[in-house]
């Protein structure tokens, strides 16, 4: 690539001293002694510019290549392309089975990995469903005991509440044989006294 800038700007030079060559010195001298230069100095002003040219003129052309030696390099050129772009080709199609390769070979660890989540996945299932299953029973056998405790509890309650009337209806009886009792003896005393009064 840098060869062939080398060549262009060469090739821009080459053409840049024909059209040097064409430099009209004559009339350059008469332009300046038109701004105010002597002729002796507008004839060394020009002989100065001039001497310039050339010598850049003769640099320049000292570096320009030849039409058969740039011919030379082109060919080698697209024969050095023509080898890298082979390179090039040779080296893609062996990335290309090793990309692929290793396409496939993730693949199949993909598939193996989804086969095991799949079993992974049955057996945690599975064992969920029977801890579900066991723990229905142990709550229903748990519901079971704690029904039969109510209902122990609510039999002792109703004995309970019976005992409680029992004890409530004797209690009563006791009361109002007491009070007759002492309802008795307060009007005896009553009835003494006043047959005592009379």
């Amino acid at each position: 690539m840098m060869g062939i800038n080398r060549i262009g700007i060469r090739l821009f030079q080459s053409s840049a001293r024909i059209r040097a060559a064409h430099f009209d010195t004559r009339k350059f001298v008469i332009d300046l002694q038109k701004e105010g230069f002597t002729p002796q100095q507008s004839e060394g002003v020009v002989r100065i510019v001039s001497q310039s040219f050339n010598d850049g003129i003769d640099s320049v052309s000292s570096q320009l290549v030849t039409k058969e030696t740039l011919s030379k390099m082109t060919y080698q050129q697209k024969v050095d392309f023509t080898k890298l772009r082979g390179e090039l080709q040779t080296l893609d199609r062996s990335e290309f089975t090793t990309v692929q390769t290793e396409i496939e070979r993730i693949r199949s660890d993909l598939e193996k990995l989804k086969t095991k989540i799949r079993e992974d996945i049955t057996k945690t299932s599975a064992g969920v469903k029977l801890d579900l299953s066991l723990e229905k029973g142990r709550i229903r056998e748990d519901g079971s005991q704690h029904e039969l405790h109510i209902s122990e509890i609510d039999t002792r309650i109703d004995q309970e509440v019976a005992n409680m009337k029992m004890q409530i209806d004797g209690v009563k009886t006791q009361v109002m044989q007491w009070l007759i009792g002492v309802c008795t003896g307060t009007f005896a005393l009553v009835l003494a006294y006043v047959r005592l009064l009379t």
